[in-house]
């Protein structure tokens, strides 16, 4: 599959528009393409907001669907043209196209309102100090050479601006939950691990929108803290997404059902974590630890 690179947001509007629209006109994905004189695969990616939409495509549909000079038809355009714009990531297109589905994930968490996090056993990557995620990449993609390690610690210290300012919409709001053993899983060095807890410590003041929790080890087991996943909230979409790491690649899940179960989940650990102010105090605690 191609790179996302850019806003995957406005594409999955349109997309979902146009389907809406095949689906109560009656025809199929092959009546309509026929009609277009496009394939059949290239407008059920549209429909599914894979790749890049053509600005002509939408404008024949626009017309094929009586749109031409309706408020809808516009916003059609107006979306297809916001599809075609280039993402900040696709400056570093080489190293993420190694990471299966990563640039997906750069897209939705640059768009969504709320980013909910549960990570194990290393700490949030938006949280990361930048020593941190050297250590961390060095050991996790050994065939990675220096520059490129270099490269993706600046690709996510560029994540992390997105907790302070955004262009165009409001920082993303991070509620996220480490698990306890995240804390004492060395990474690098003593000296990095006290580093980043302090950072953790300092999270909360920096990033007014970062609200950080520990699960401690010593909470009921829950059937969904055994891997890291996000939970993206966004205004503009009819559902949220979640996202799943594991050491068999990315995976996402927009199935209402299971996304509610998600949402039911995250909010059970964070009924089990600590609060904000006794998290800080297991932090502190861990740093003598170091």
């Amino acid at each position: 599959m191609a790179p996302t690179k850019g806003p995957i947001v406005p594409r999955k509007r349109l997309g979902n528009e146009l389907k809406r629209l095949r689906e109560e006109s009656g025809r199929t994905l092959d009546e309509v393409a026929q009609a277009l004189m496009i394939s059949t695969s290239k407008l059920s990616r549209l429909e599914n907001a894979q790749g890049s939409p053509q600005v002509r495509d939408v404008r024949d549909l626009v017309v094929y669907y009586g749109l031409r000079d309706e408020p809808l038809g516009r916003r059609l355009m107006t979306w297809a043209r916001e599809g075609r714009q280039m993402g900040w990531w696709a400056d570093y297109e080489d190293l993420i196209q190694w990471s299966e589905s990563f640039d997906v994930y750069l897209a939705y968490e640059t768009e969504a309102k709320t980013s909910r996090v549960y990570s194990i056993p290393y700490i949030t990557g938006l949280l990361q100090t930048r020593e941190y995620t050297r250590e961390l990449v060095k050991a996790m993609s050994p065939w990675y050479t220096s520059e490129e390690v270099e490269r993706f610690v600046q690709l996510r210290m560029r994540r992390q601006d997105g907790l302070s300012h955004r262009e165009g919409r409001p920082p993303l709001e991070l509620r996220t939950i480490i698990h306890e053993v995240s804390l004492s899983q060395l990474v690098g060095s003593p000296e990095i691990m006290r580093d980043q807890l302090d950072a953790l410590l300092t999270a909360p003041s920096k990033y007014p929108k970062v609200d950080l929790r520990i699960l401690p080890a010593r909470a009921e087991p829950h059937l969904m803290n055994t891997c890291t996943w996000s939970y993206f909230v966004f205004e503009e979409l009819d559902r949220d997404v979640v996202h799943l790491e594991t050491h068999a690649g990315f995976r996402y899940i927009e199935d209402i059902e299971t996304i509610k179960r998600y949402g039911r989940a995250f909010s059970d650990m964070s009924e089990r974590s600590l609060d904000p102010e006794e998290s800080a105090k297991l932090i502190h605690s861990m740093l003598q630890h170091w």
